[in-house]
């Protein structure tokens, strides 16, 4: 199920990730790279919300989409992220907290498959509201400008990045209570 439409449009992601890098270095002025790289983010974010559910109502599920689509929304996020810490709009300790969380929990959730244990690390409310404030977060970091002259895109998305800062270390200790028992069973 490698060529499906769902599994196409998560592969975009991945492939929108040097994209949306490049943008900043084409050779057009500040404020127009910034309107390019927020429209192709906010373009390759929503196929993560549409590649689940054309998976789900084409019938095209498959393992392989469920390993690939969260890899390529952290891809998406953390280079993003990176971004914007080249162009002095993401603090570097929030990024080190939002990739470093991503790191930790892809792996605890990989060990815990190994052991069985998938189940206590399953996705919770507080990740899908981390997850809301970063894809919140970023295209305003990405615009950095006023919208309708009154918006300022880069103050509420410094606060969006902070609050999801703030969200993605409570979900991390989330998932480290919930899978305590199975850690402690296994390394007894």
């Amino acid at each position: 199920m490698f060529l499906t439409l769902p599994t196409l449009l998560t592969w975009a992601r991945i492939v929108a990730i040097p994209l949306i890098v490049g943008v900043f270095y084409l050779p057009f002025d500040r404020a127009t790279c910034n309107l390019i790289a927020t429209v192709m983010f906010v373009v390759f974010a929503l196929t993560d919300w549409l590649d689940g559910w054309l998976a789900r109502r084409l019938n095209q599920t498959s393992s392989f989409g469920a390993f690939l689509d969260p890899v390529a929304d952290k891809f998406l996020v953390c280079a993003s992220l990176l971004v914007l810490v080249d162009l002095d709009r993401v603090d570097v300790f929030v990024a080190l907290i939002i990739i470093g969380r991503e790191i930790a929990i892809s792996a605890l959730r990989e060990w815990m498959a190994q052991i069985g244990a998938s189940r206590s690390v399953a996705v919770h409310m507080l990740g899908k509201l981390k997850t809301a404030a970063q894809m919140t977060a970023i295209p305003f970091l990405l615009y950095d400008g006023a919208v309708l002259r009154v918006v300022d895109t880069r103050l509420w998305g410094t606060a969006l990045i902070w609050i999801a800062a703030v969200l993605t270390v409570w979900s991390m200790a989330y998932y480290l209570r919930k899978a305590l028992p199975e850690i402690r069973a296994k390394v007894r």
